[in-house]
């Protein structure tokens, strides 16, 4: 049984990391590295050059502040989450010499309580620095990518999954210079670290003696990391003061995860370990967006995203020992995020901020999975900046975060040797309607030298 559970383990630990180290549009996006560019859901992204975040927002932006800054934060995420109508069934086939010799079918039983992503602080913190009126570099170090859903132990779904935790952690160093009061360019690289954890109850059908078989559950569990490196690019144009356009280019990442998993069942006598490889490619994305000053106190941005998730075609694992364990279609598409926001200055140390987003799924209703049960989602954001004193200025933002109602219908099937010539076939399904929404709320503070 130690090749056949590499197997099955490998293809879940790939499909894991594969939705939730990418999850850059649709799916668990981490879009937190401002609570400034919240409170107007970051629609200037690209183009509005308020603090130091802006080094990771457009590190051309980084010319265009007049002294250098510090700036550190995060936003604390509440997502909750409703299953309804949730259906799961195991359907299992003992094989002996190429005939079957027993079987059986049965429904799952368990529950469905969703709220299965608990609360997580995303934190961030960036500095920038003008060494003169065209040049200037900064640091930033933030989470781009992340996700975590934690199922209860006795989860319908948790043969498709009932664990799953991956996070992406980067540090940018960022140069830009500024040609003259038009234009500006920067650059930064990425270095970035990936750590993932899933696990899953996987079904096996045994002979139970009389022509029949009973159903046995194996829990599997596997981690990995890795690290890579990646590019960030971005060019500011200002036509007219009160006019600025932004747009930058993030790179793709390539990342070769690699880890440890464990199947354990002590009713049939499973107990293996071993190690395995997956190819990873993060897909590049591109965001323009525009800010106009509309008159002394009024501000307005509007902002686009498009991520090249057509990159995402399939999931490959290669064993250790047995070469390509899993191949599943996944056949992702490209997809675009839109916001648009504003900021009204209402006494010189209180700016208000409020914004709207709408974010669309790459995902398709064929290859949803209960690891990432997403669909199109629309963002509200609020938010305010107060500066005291001209070196210091905190920022607040909450945004609540709603998802059109989606369906997972998923099916898995896991074939698997129990002795030489004797074979296991179950096929596991599961479905449900799901309907997320999360709460945002994050506090920052800019410091100025």
């Amino acid at each position: 049984m130690y090749n056949n559970f590499k197997k099955l383990t490998l293809a879940a630990a790939v499909t894991t990391a594969a939705f939730a180290s990418q999850a850059h549009a649709g799916g668990y996006q981490v879009n937190e590295q401002s609570v400034s560019g919240q409170g107007y859901g970051h629609a200037g992204r690209s183009s509005n050059v308020e603090d130091a975040t802006i080094v990771y927002g457009n590190p051309a932006g980084m010319s265009f502040l007049d002294r250098a800054q510090i700036t550190a934060g995060g936003t604390y995420l509440n997502v909750n989450s409703d299953i309804d109508n949730a259906t799961s069934q195991q359907t299992g086939v003992v094989i002996a010499g190429g005939n079957p010799v027993g079987g059986t079918s049965a429904s799952v039983t368990g529950t469905n309580e969703g709220d299965m992503v608990p609360g997580t602080l995303v934190p961030f913190a960036f500095y920038a620095h003008p060494v003169n009126d065209k040049l200037a570099f900064g640091f930033g170090v933030y989470a781009p990518f992340g996700s975590k859903a934690d199922y209860e132990d006795g989860f319908m779904g948790r043969n498709q999954g009932n664990y799953t935790e991956v996070t992406v952690k980067s540090a940018q160093p960022t140069i830009s210079y500024r040609f003259n009061d038009q234009w500006s360019v920067g650059a930064g690289i990425t270095y970035n670290q990936v750590e993932g954890e899933l696990h899953r109850q996987v079904p096996v059908a045994i002979p139970d003696g009389v022509g029949g078989a009973n159903l046995v559950e194996v829990d599997s569990r596997v981690d990995g990391d890795d690290e890579a490196w990646g590019y960030n690019l971005g060019v500011i144009y200002q036509p007219v003061p009160e006019t600025t356009l932004g747009l930058t280019y993030r790179s793709k990442v390539d990342y070769t995860l690699t880890g440890d998993f464990k199947a354990v069942a002590p009713s049939i006598n499973v107990d293996v370990t071993d190690d395995a490889s997956l190819d990873l490619t993060s897909p590049e994305t591109v965001n323009f967006s525009l800010t106009q000053q509309m008159s002394e106190r009024l501000k307005l941005m509007f902002g686009a995203s498009w991520t090249r998730w057509s990159r995402f075609e399939q999931i490959r694992v290669d064993g250790r020992e047995r070469g390509v364990v899993t191949l599943e279609k996944q056949d992702y598409e490209n997809a675009w995020a839109f916001g648009t926001g504003g900021e009204y200055q209402l006494t010189p140390s209180l700016v208000l901020r409020a914004g709207v987003t709408l974010d669309f799924t790459p995902t398709n209703d064929e290859h949803r999975s209960v690891r990432i049960p997403s669909d199109d989602r629309r963002v509200f954001s609020v938010g305010a900046g107060w500066t005291p004193t001209d070196n210091l200025t905190l920022d607040f933002a909450y945004s609540y975060l709603t998802e059109r109602s989606t369906q997972v219908n998923q099916s898995k099937q896991d074939n698997r040797e129990l002795q030489p010539g004797v074979e296991s076939q179950v096929t596991s399904t599961y479905s449900a309607d799901y309907k997320n929404e999360a709460h945002g709320f994050g506090a920052q503070l800019t410091y100025r030298f």
